[in-house]
């Protein structure tokens, strides 16, 4: 799955906040991501998030 740094992920389940919505901010084997309703960040395995992925949101100027 191609997600680079500076993407919105939209997840299936929502956050506590009532987000849906992550910007990520670091990606390896781990991805580093803040929620974008409250601010919250965390660290989340490759194959955890990969799973929870309903979207991705890319801004258009980004090839």
């Amino acid at each position: 799955m191609d997600i680079r740094v500076g993407d919105v992920l939209e997840l299936k389940k929502e956050h506590p906040c009532g987000s849906r919505r992550w910007l990520v901010l670091r990606v390896g084997m781990d991805f580093r991501m803040r929620c974008l309703g409250c601010g919250h960040e965390l660290m989340i395995p490759r194959s955890k998030a990969e799973k929870s992925i309903k979207k991705i949101i890319r801004e258009e100027g980004q090839a």
